[in-house]
């Protein structure tokens, strides 16, 4: 999904500064409002490409805006975690600084960590900014590595397809190894992902929807040895959003019959003004969904105490192509992260049935634009 998070780095760093960790941040950043004016001089994803790994596991410091999602579903005999760590990086010019100063930067980045505790209730978010100079931060494709300060994931294997993710702060701290078990999932036209119907409001989009995991979780001076299933996503690319759009639902699901299934739509006040979506099957071909047969009812809201926010936190998803009708629960209620851009990204089970057999499973929601600060406007 095209998550607005990247543009709104730089907006982030006039308030907060280049060092990581972030202090806490009370102004407020909207992501929509921020993609609204693609930067003058960048490329545009206007057809398909071809994709080859390890390579594009890696930057491409010719688009504006780029993201590597992980989040996942953990077991700990019996004790569920859910996790996130996200590297953004926003464009500051698409070609190095002519300065020969180590502090030049081209880009800026962004990190995101939360894991959600499901036996204790507990939600975990931090957040970190840095520049691509001095060694603080950046991404490279051969062999494949993206970090922020300590925060990283890195690849191995000849197409990078083994994962390394390490991330600590304050009493928290991952160390996961990710293994995919399906080859990358190439969403939209071959990887060329439209997000409206201007061309070159698109980018290019892969997921690794199903890396098996294995690692542990600390928390304070307890350690959990885990294990489950993590997805990647991958984008990247120079575009706005258009058409009035207030925000975004973005999912991500992995059933236990072997099928992953992505889907999202792009919101405005009074409608859906884009929606696509895939379905992955146990080999790992990739079907796009015909977005006009999916069906996305809200069965309950949640409101924050903290930013005041109403979010949909129950759903109901039918695609009678599939025979296939799920319904989705947050594992917490409060998995709202309470950083620049304010939203909220969580754990949900899945239930339901396809064809007339029970089927379950697991996944992550990330829902944009019901905060305050993420409907057009700073406070």
């Amino acid at each position: 999904m095209l998550r607005g998070l990247l543009l709104a780095l730089v907006a982030g760093l006039l308030l907060v500064g280049c060092a990581a960790p972030a202090p806490e941040i009370r102004a407020r950043i909207d992501a929509v409002q921020a993609l609204s004016d693609p930067g003058a001089g960048f490329a545009r994803a206007l057809e398909p490409r071809p994709f080859v790994f390890p390579a594009d596991h890696g930057p491409h410091p010719a688009y504006q805006i780029e993201w590597w999602y992980y989040t996942g579903n953990l077991d700990a005999a019996g004790r569920h975690f859910g996790y996130q760590l996200t590297f953004f990086r926003s464009g500051l010019s698409p070609a190095p600084p002519e300065r020969a100063s180590a502090w030049g930067a081209t880009n800026i980045y962004m990190a995101h960590l939360a894991l959600s505790d499901t036996a204790s209730g507990r939600f975990y978010a931090f957040e970190r900014f840095s520049r691509d100079a001095a060694g603080l931060a950046g991404a490279s494709g051969t062999p494949f590595r993206v970090f922020l300060e300590d925060w990283s994931a890195e690849g191995s294997g000849p197409e990078g397809m083994t994962m390394r993710l390490q991330a600590a702060q304050d009493e928290l701290a991952l160390d996961l190894t990710l293994t995919s078990q399906k080859p990358p999932a190439l969403q939209g036209d071959r990887g060329l992902s439209q997000k409206g119907p201007t061309p070159g409001n698109a980018s290019y989009y892969y997921s690794l929807t199903r890396m098996a995991t294995s690692g542990s979780v600390q928390i304070g001076e307890e350690q959990y040895r885990v294990s489950g299933l993590s997805w990647m996503d991958h984008e990247w690319g120079t575009s706005a959003l258009e058409g009035g759009a207030v925000g975004w639902d973005w999912f991500s699901l992995q059933l236990d019959d072997g099928y992953d299934l992505m889907y999202a739509q792009v919101r405005t006040p009074d409608t859906i003004s884009y929606r696509f979506g895939s379905l992955v099957d146990p080999t790992g071909q990739l079907t796009p969904l015909d977005p006009a047969e999916v069906g996305l009812e809200v069965l309950a809201t949640w409101r924050s105490p903290t930013s005041g926010a109403t979010y949909p936190a129950r759903w109901r998803i039918t695609i009678p192509s599939q025979d296939l009708q799920l319904e989705l629960e947050p594992r917490l209620a409060n998995q709202e992260l309470p950083v620049a851009v304010i939203y909220w990204e969580g754990a949900v089970q899945a239930r339901g049935s396809r064809a007339g057999r029970p089927v379950g499973g697991n996944g992550y929601v990330e829902l944009t634009g019901y905060a305050e600060g993420g409907q057009g406007r700073l406070r």
